[in-house]
């Protein structure tokens, strides 16, 4: 047995029960918390099933940056989600219907598939044939794409700053 099948089932372990969490969870720190936790475990399987640059890919886009942003939105907004709401008896009546389907859709899919499939052929792509493929042939969606970060980022800095005068004695930077 080797490394990647030892480290499969407790990987895909940790994705579903973190992502199952991410989704269950009232406070949406903790659940931004757990969706990081499934993004860096699908990192590692990434890693594992030796695709080096999907795994880099899969941290710094969703866990690194869509998650931070997440997170710094919850923070400086606030969250009306965390307050009690009053209970509903048909609450998990959709989701339940809704996981049964696919629980059934998948069931089908597997009964359906053929015993003896071929394996795929690997296919060979570095970082550096993607980065060259890319600033190459889309070098202008590229600089587009970094400035509108940039602005994305001014914006940010614009929204949090405080134009309030400072109060006596107040120590602001």
């Amino acid at each position: 047995m080797s490394l990647t099948q030892f480290l499969f089932y407790p990987l895909a372990a940790v994705i579903a029960v973190s992502t199952a969490l991410a989704v269950t969870r009232r406070e949406p720190v903790h659940a931004v918390v757990y969706l990081v936790v499934s993004f860096f475990a699908t990192a590692v399987l990434f890693a594992l099933l030796g695709a080096p640059l999907v795994a880099v890919l899969q941290i710094m886009v969703p866990a690194g940056a869509v998650m931070v942003l997440f997170l710094f939105v919850i923070m400086l907004l606030g969250s009306e989600l965390s307050k009690p709401r009053p209970a509903s008896p048909f609450r998990w009546g959709v989701p339940a219907i809704l996981a049964l389907a696919v629980a059934v859709c998948g069931l089908l899919l597997l009964s359906d598939a053929p015993e003896a499939a071929s394996p795929l052929a690997m296919a060979k792509a570095s970082a550096r044939e993607l980065g060259t493929f890319v600033y190459e042939h889309y070098w202008p969606a590229v600089e587009g794409i970094s400035v509108l970060f940039f602005v994305a980022l001014a914006g940010a800095c614009f929204l949090v700053k405080d134009f309030r005068p400072a109060k006596a004695g107040e120590d602001r930077p």
